[in-house]
């Protein structure tokens, strides 16, 4: 196989009102595993020049297991995570604050911290 799995299609629609394809698992040591690029998530357009827009999910699983060996894919890199059975990876982001929530306020507390030392410094 080509070692992922899919979800979507005109009935079984994995986001309201879009009956895309999408790659919802990258098995481990699959050929898209080890190929490196495709990631979960990613909506698929087409695989081998052939549009997956408006097909039943059975119709999809069936292009890619007669997909071939050298199979050449179209897709779309979803740019914000949404929910759904997508699986979590752990891509080094922690997935809380971002580092500036914490950065910003730290530098005006020392910048004030600065100014405060500075004022008491010149008095004596």
């Amino acid at each position: 196989g080509l070692g992922f799995n899919i979800v979507g299609g005109t009935d079984q629609q994995y986001i309201s009102n879009d009956s895309s394809i999408y790659v919802s698992r990258i098995k481990k040591d699959g050929a898209a595993y080890l190929d490196g690029r495709l990631q979960e998530g990613d909506k698929i357009l087409s695989i081998n020049g052939r549009d997956l827009k408006d097909l039943r999910h059975k119709d999809a699983v069936e292009l890619f297991r007669n997909a071939g060996y050298d199979v050449s894919l179209k897709i779309q890199r979803r740019l914000q995570p949404q929910n759904g059975p997508v699986g979590h990876r752990d891509d080094g982001e922690s997935g809380g604050l971002p580092l500036a929530a914490f950065l910003v306020p730290g530098l005006a507390l020392a910048a004030a911290a600065v100014w405060m030392l500075l004022r008491y410094r010149q008095r004596i």
